[in-house]
């Protein structure tokens, strides 16, 4: 493969990444209730490993980009809007830690054919953090689009 097929392999690849993490996260925020069935629950905790290998698919991808495949390193690292872009990219997964322990905690219950204990406080708690991960997913081709524009770098 050349490396201008490669380089757009790389890119299509880091942009259904990108894809994906938000679908997936708009499934968690269409699914989260208090109480959920066995269905919805396993539903979520899918939703939720989906999100998580997408995003380190996006995020070994855009690795990629910025050292070989995109603008040059320089480019990207001397513009404030790529580290507002990976400062909110890491900023949505931490926040992403918490729905995802939960998920987790969730999956032992399910294994047993129990249903996890869901009040509406945490049912609340995961939608108001979904909704601020969505907003922060959100900004991202935003900026993205900005910082391919050069807006961000110094006038030359």
């Amino acid at each position: 493969m050349g490396q201008v097929l490669t380089s757009a392999v790389v890119a299509y690849i880091h942009d259904l990444s990108f894809m994906v993490c938000f679908g997936a996260l708009v499934m968690e925020r269409q699914l989260i209730q208090p109480n959920p069935d066995r269905q919805r629950a396993t539903r979520m905790v899918i939703a939720d490993v989906v999100y998580g290998l997408a995003a380190l698919l996006l995020l070994g991808s855009g690795i990629l980009r910025v050292l070989y495949f995109g603008q040059g390193a320089g480019f990207y690292t001397h513009n404030p809007l790529f580290w507002t872009k990976v400062g909110v990219f890491l900023a949505v997964g931490a926040l992403s830690l918490y729905p995802t322990i939960t998920y987790i905690l969730w999956f032992i219950p399910l294994r047993k054919g129990e249903l996890p204990q869901v009040g509406e406080a945490l049912s609340t708690r995961l939608a108001w953090i979904i909704n601020v991960e969505l907003v922060g997913f959100a900004s991202i081709p935003l900026l993205a689009a900005l910082m391919a524009r050069g807006v961000g770098l110094a006038p030359a």
